[in-house]
């Protein structure tokens, strides 16, 4: 095989690389599962929102197309449809239905909610991830409908492009953190870590007023400017980098584990928790959890 070939092969696989159905299915599995105990657990609180002053009405994303909010009982029949769909997509049921009808619903709830509130960006990545899967052949196997075909399925780029297009998501989604950051009034000096050290020191600050949980971490890190700069550029040097990590595989997860880390150090240092980072459900992706079937399979066996 000649150099060119070989250039060719390489490109092919880094675009359209080609997996087994299993991969794309424990991504829609994790996602699902990850989904659930996510809407799940804010039931209540979603119920408030729609019940909140329509005077604070503020619709971003699709909600737009309201002018007023809907009846709270519309709303929550919406929050509870959406409860429904992903039980669905999770099992892989009527998938070509209930998939895109998953999708459509996570991004609706979700959007109603931060019309009402801050808007969450850190939701941006998992309403993505969702539609990629809803929208791609992710149940063709470990999946209800799956129950229906024998035959094997072999190996296709159509198993193997959701999981890079969600790799893509991921890493556009810090690349435009990092040019906001750079492109903001403090420019490149924002490395220096002054800001990030100011922006640690309010949010103690409110949280104090507020009567909340104030980290004691970053509370001791505080008079300590070089230590903030350290940070600073780590997390910017792992921003910048993320359109790097779809060019090699390896380069890929190491990449995921640094930014994973980064996520805990956020948690520990100011007490923000971003739950999809945090689990490491967004850099599923980048991992071939179809290795793990027979490890599961042998601990079955055994018990």
């Amino acid at each position: 095989m000649s150099r060119l070939d070989r250039l060719q092969r390489g490109l092919d696989q880094t675009l359209l690389p080609s997996a087994p159905a299993t991969r794309p299915a424990l991504l829609r599995i994790v996602n699902g599962v990850y989904t659930g105990v996510y809407l799940a657990r804010r039931v209540r609180m979603f119920r408030r929102v729609h019940r909140t002053d329509p005077s604070l009405f503020a619709p971003v994303g699709p909600v737009r197309v309201l002018r007023r909010p809907l009846p709270p009982v519309v709303a929550d029949g919406l929050l509870y449809a959406g409860l429904a769909a992903d039980v669905a997509f999770t099992a892989g049921l009527w998938h070509r239905v209930t998939g895109p009808a998953h999708a459509a619903l996570l991004l609706w709830t979700l959007s109603y909610r931060n019309s009402w509130s801050m808007v969450f960006h850190h939701d941006n990545a998992l309403v993505l991830h969702t539609a990629v899967l809803g929208c791609t052949p992710s149940a063709d196997a470990l999946s209800v409908d799956a129950l229906h075909t024998r035959a094997p399925r072999p190996d296709s780029w159509r198993y193997g492009t959701p999981g890079r297009v969600m790799e893509a998501v991921t890493a556009a989604s810090y690349l435009v953190t990092a040019i906001a950051k750079v492109k903001g009034p403090l420019g490149w000096s924002w490395v220096r870590g002054e800001s990030l050290r100011s922006q640690i020191a309010a949010d103690a600050l409110r949280k104090a007023l507020l009567g909340e949980q104030v980290s004691s971490t970053g509370t001791r890190l505080y008079p300590h400017t070089r230590v903030f700069t350290v940070l600073a550029a780590g997390s910017l040097a792992l921003e910048l980098a993320a359109p790097l990590a779809l060019l090699d595989r390896r380069l890929a997860r190491l990449w995921s584990v640094g930014v994973f880390g980064l996520h805990w150090g956020i948690k520990v240092v100011m007490g923000i928790r971003f739950r999809h980072h945090l689990t490491g459900v967004i850099y599923a992706p980048s991992f071939p959890l179809e290795r793990l079937l027979p490890l599961g399979r042998r601990l079955l066996r055994r018990r």
